[in-house]
């Protein structure tokens, strides 16, 4: 019920269309761009429940207070605390590596305002599990969810950080002023 529920809201009623070429195997990193407002959120979670797809997701901790943060944990989502110097990306790579299943979304900028500095994090975690990183690319303008490559790091995040940005360069969020890819 609840993903024809979500099929119809974001493909009929909003018009959203979807381009997804890539395999989604048990384990996989989303990398979502751009991310320019707080819509990206029930947008992804239309899109996974009109896939059939439970997926966890980072949110800063500010957000999980009451009565919020118990839905948002239902969601799928998990709280980071900027101001901890934790290893939460060791943490979610041994996490990865441990379970039979583990999909996670990660917005790069790490911010909905503009950030040419993106955050490494989910290719550290990609690299210490061994698993793939999936581009998912949302387009406010042509209303369009394309997901037509993914990476497997090897290490050189230098040039895999600048393929994974060039991915992103056309793509328009819904704030197209707040996005950039910053120097590639």
């Amino acid at each position: 019920m609840w993903r024809k529920f979500c099929n119809w809201l974001l493909y009929k009623h909003l018009g959203w269309t979807k381009n997804i070429t890539v395999d989604h195997p048990n384990k996989f990193i989303i990398c979502l761009a751009p991310h320019t407002t707080n819509w990206d959120m029930p947008l992804g979670q239309a899109y996974a429940g009109a896939e059939g797809l439970h997926i966890n997701f980072l949110m800063k901790k500010e957000w999980f207070f009451w009565p919020l943060g118990p839905l948002f944990k239902r969601m799928g989502g998990i709280p980071v605390w900027r101001s901890k110097h934790s290893s939460m990306t060791d943490n979610l790579a041994e996490t990865a590596i441990r379970e039979e299943s583990f999909r996670l979304c990660i917005t790069p900028e790490g911010t909905r305002s503009l950030n040419p500095d993106w955050k490494k994090g989910f290719y550290f975690i990609a690299l210490k599990a061994k698993i793939p990183i999936l581009l998912y690319g949302i387009d406010y303008e042509k209303k369009l969810i394309q997901c037509t490559k993914s990476i497997i790091p090897t290490g050189d995040i230098e040039n895999e950080m600048r393929e994974i940005k060039l991915y992103f360069k056309d793509f328009k969020g819904k704030k197209p002023e707040n996005f950039t890819i910053g120097e590639v």
